[in-house]
């Protein structure tokens, strides 16, 4: 098992917070109990009572709400360093479901334990209010995606978004990033069909811009592709300590 130091969690929360000894403390008893999941289990599903939250590790999963017709609406998806259900913690029923998407690794963090090192780490509390502000910022984004962005302008503002949240954790650069992520994945996500999401794919490919094949993303023209989709970074907030 990989240190606390080296947990995509902690390089995501240091982004906010330079984290001290007793922080680091805190966060290691979250990581006490570890699960693996397969690709399709369901973490966490909508309705659920008293749900534990979880902290990935490794792997992909997403978080999605589903319609009476069985459509699906992918509300955002969740990497390495991520929380899985932290605001059922505060909720007295889950309102949305988790599903992996690839095997995942994650460790099962109670309700109790979080309310703990809220009273015994106040930095650290502060740093899981900043991802928990940072997710809704990120939703909020994705609405807009889907109401006013193009089909080309969603789908580059969404992959661009994606390598920024990789690049956080380690796990991405500006070349681009490994994704799991089928053409039905991004439909469900974008509001788009997969048939629209491939043609789309094939212009941003075909323009220069941006190449997604054999489960990696790869941008072919970085600043190109940032002022089609007006990517800004600011809402990720991920430009160093604010607090030290």
């Amino acid at each position: 098992m990989m240190s606390i130091l080296e947990s995509p969690l902690t390089r995501k929360l240091s982004t906010f917070v330079a984290l001290g000894d007793g922080d680091l403390e805190t966060l290691a008893r979250f990581h006490r109990r570890r699960r693996s999941f397969l690709p399709g289990h369901e973490m966490i599903h909508e309705g659920q009572k008293e749900p534990s939250v979880f902290i990935l590790a490794k792997g992909w999963a997403c978080s999605y709400k589903l319609l009476p017709d069985g459509e699906r609406q992918i509300v955002d998806f969740q990497i390495p360093g991520d929380f899985l259900g932290l605001r059922s913690a505060l909720l007295r029923t889950t309102d949305h479901s988790v599903e992996a998407i690839t095997p995942i690794e994650a460790s099962e963090v109670l309700a109790s334990d979080i309310f703990e090192a809220f009273a015994r780490a106040p930095r650290l509390a502060t740093a899981i209010l900043w991802a928990a502000s940072r997710d809704e910022a990120v939703v909020v984004e994705h609405l807009v995606d889907i109401g006013r962005r193009t089909a080309e302008e969603r789908t580059a503002h969404f992959l661009l978004e994606l390598g920024a949240r990789m690049e956080l954790v380690g796990l991405g650069d500006r070349t681009g990033f490994d994704c799991p992520l089928t053409q039905y994945h991004l439909a469900d996500a974008l509001g788009l069909s997969a048939v629209h999401v491939n043609r789309v794919l094939r212009t941003l490919r075909d323009d220069g811009l941006l190449t997604f094949q054999k489960g990696r993303v790869t941008f072919d023209d970085f600043s190109r592709l940032t002022a089609l989709a007006g990517f800004d970074t600011s809402y990720l907030d991920q430009d160093g300590p604010l607090l030290r």
